[in-house]
């Protein structure tokens, strides 16, 4: 989900499980095992997400593309540069919300794994966002 192409899948995939290594060590225990992992890992996708993102973008994949294309394409990069920067406003626990929504989890597969009741993430979920909504509307930019 965070990644087009296999490859970049891959490297992101490797960069999670090293991150989770380096920080067993940190693991506290205040939350899941699964809990953990997962904020080490949606962590570790944005950031990974960024540095991608910074990258010089060297000759196009496909120059055929058209104008309308590169618009379009444009419009979809606009979209998801005011979203990450959005979920940055948000606390770790509205991440993970988001980001669990968006991998299409049930609310009570959300509750699971975020130690929650079913209701509590679909009201956190909701509230959240509205929160997003309202931090994107706040840099100037609708969907």
């Amino acid at each position: 989900m965070y990644m087009d192409e296999p490859e970049d899948r891959e490297d992101l995939f490797q960069e999670i499980v090293l991150q989770l290594w380096k920080s067993y060590g940190s693991f506290r225990g205040e939350s899941q095992v699964s809990t953990w992992m997962y904020r080490v890992a949606v962590n570790t996708a944005l950031t990974f997400f960024k540095k991608e993102k910074k990258k010089p973008d060297n000759a196009r994949m496909h120059p055929e593309m058209d104008v309308k294309d590169d618009i379009e394409e444009s419009h979809r990069e606009t979209q998801l540069d005011y979203f990450y920067k959005a979920v940055q406003q948000l606390n770790q626990v509205e991440k993970a919300l988001i980001f669990l929504f968006l991998e299409g989890q049930s609310h009570k597969e959300i509750g699971s794994n975020l130690g929650i009741t079913e209701v509590n993430a679909r009201v956190k979920l909701n509230r959240t966002k509205d929160k997003l909504q309202e931090i994107i509307k706040k840099q100037g930019y609708e969907f």
